[in-house]
């Protein structure tokens, strides 16, 4: 057995354990464990089992032993939610869940604190009622015994990575999702760049002393603690600081080449974005909401986030519900013959932010905008498919007016890059070209920033061209552009040309 690395992913659905072995060339991947993602409503409150989550962990870390030597661990996870741990290292709650809805409306009470111009000004982060900015202020405001007996706030994959070493530690990616975080300014800590936003902060009452220091992507955290390797009989592991937002992550895994590229990482959200060398924030980023977070090597990830399969996956929980159990693949295969254009709904609304009678939800939206409603599974799906092609074109024109060049090249990655129907209806509708793979990209990139950690390889460029030796990719081009053309100036009336928050 050789030399293998361990990549944790857990997504808002499922978490895997995925293991990697690189020969010099050619990175080869195996999931070796699945399991959902546990979360509860307790009373009036969403949170995330982060106990149970662990235990999950652990079931990785043993089978993973009888695999190979483990060179290394890293762990991705979705960005902006954060627990929060007490005086000797005490779990007080469990993490709220991002779509808890407790900050329903709290964007507009901390914007009579704060202007909205000047978060951005300070952040360059996209505004959205789950960041972790409104987060904490409205933890603060409901239960503000867990802020004021807070040591130490750390992200999701910051949580576990202290579970598994005993160190505390915020890494840069996914704090820059949280809205908290300034990645123009200069500081002390030992982040590739930025600081956090102290001041803004402290005018929303919030205190700042719970904050740790940020470290990069790519660091060594440290070992396994000596009671993990007794209780699973396993030798010291080290723990890497990897691009712990599943995102960035996956831009690292985008197999791209030089050009005018952008990419699609296709989950549960759509993260539609380009990889620059410093933020953007000026007035046409601040009014089309785009946000600036921390990339691999000190890189920003330019992008949007958009509401992406969610919509379908809680429309299939419906399904399931009901008996009426199909895999996503069998979903795909029926939409392709349903009525093209049947309707559409705009994927930003409000409307569809929050679990619950999906189903419902679209038929209202849809009797509410004057359209036909969807009245099977096959439409409801292709509906949902098509609304989010239109709005990657509609992003991507947004993007391609604030960077000031075509995009040419538009990559789908992770999980939606098996989904050969918005694949397809992206090329159409975006007019570009789309490559599709690999599917368990943050895992890819998870373990390269491992392998370029123990200096295997020495740049991201090559680990892009060992992802392009490693993984099948599918090209997609344009079809019936005239077509989607005509349903796109519909859509864009459907948003009222407005490109809200």
């Amino acid at each position: 057995m050789g030399k293998i690395y361990i990549a944790i992913d857990l997504g808002a659905e499922t978490g895997r354990g995925i293991i990697g072995e690189f020969d010099g060339k050619k990175v080869n991947i195996k999931e070796i464990y699945r399991f959902n993602t546990p979360h509860s409503t307790i009373l009036n409150h969403r949170f995330w089992d982060v106990l149970s989550i662990f235990q999950e962990i652990k079931k990785i870390l043993i089978i993973a032993k009888n695999e190979g030597e483990i060179a290394g661990v890293g762990i991705t996870t979705w960005g902006i939610d954060c627990g929060y741990i007490g005086e000797n290292d005490l779990l007080l709650s469990n993490p709220f869940h991002y779509r808890d809805e407790r900050t329903n409306n709290i964007m507009e009470e901390v914007f009579k604190v704060v202007p909205k111009e000047r978060i951005f000004r300070e952040t360059g982060i996209q505004f959205m009622p789950i960041n972790t900015l409104f987060q904490l202020y409205a933890t603060k405001k409901e239960f503000p015994f867990i802020i004021e007996n807070c040591r130490y706030l750390l992200f999701m994959p910051d949580l576990f990575n202290f579970f598994l070493t005993g160190e505390k530690f915020c890494e840069y990616t996914i704090t820059t999702t949280s809205q908290m975080y300034n990645s123009l300014a200069t500081g002390q800590n030992k982040a590739p760049r930025g600081n956090w936003c102290y001041g803004l902060l402290e005018e929303l009452g919030i205190k700042t002393d719970f904050l740790c220091q940020v470290i990069s992507p790519g660091t060594l955290i440290g070992n396994i603690t000596r009671r993990l390797q007794e209780e699973l009989n396993l030798p010291p592991i080290p723990v890497f600081a990897v691009c712990c937002h599943d995102t960035a992550s996956a831009v690292v895994g985008v197999p791209a080449k030089e050009g005018r590229w952008a990419y699609i990482s296709s989950g549960t959200w759509s993260l539609l974005g380009i990889e620059i060398e410093d933020p953007i924030i000026n007035e046409k980023s601040f009014e089309y909401n785009f946000t600036n977070e921390g990339g691999f090597g000190g890189r920003i990830r330019f992008l949007k986030n958009i509401v992406g399969l969610w919509i379908l996956q809680e429309c299939k929980r419906e399904w399931d519900k009901q008996d009426k159990i199909y895999t996503y693949e069998e979903l795909v295969e029926m939409a392709k013959n349903a009525i093209p254009f049947y309707s559409l709904i705009d994927i930003s609304s409000p409307d569809f932010l929050y679990p619950g009678n999906m189903i419902e939800k679209i038929k209202n939206y849809c009797h509410r905008t004057g359209q036909k409603s969807p009245d099977n599974i096959a439409q409801i799906t292709r509906v949902i498919l098509e609304s989010l092609a239109m709005e990657y074109r509609f992003v991507i024109e947004k993007m391609e007016e604030v960077i000031g060049y075509d995009i040419e090249i538009l990559h789908i990655v992770g999980g939606g890059s098996k989904n050969s129907l918005l694949c397809q209806f992206t090329a159409s509708a975006t007019k570009k070209l789309v490559i599709a793979g690999p599917s368990e990209v943050t895992s890819v990139g998870n373990i390269l920033v491992q392998v370029i950690s123990r200096r295997d390889i020495k740049e991201i460029y090559q680990a892009r061209e060992i992802i392009r030796d490693s993984f099948p990719l599918i090209v997609y081009r344009p079809e019936n552009v005239v077509f989607w053309d005509e349903e796109f100036e519909k859509y864009k009336k459907l948003k009222g040309l407005v490109y809200g928050v």
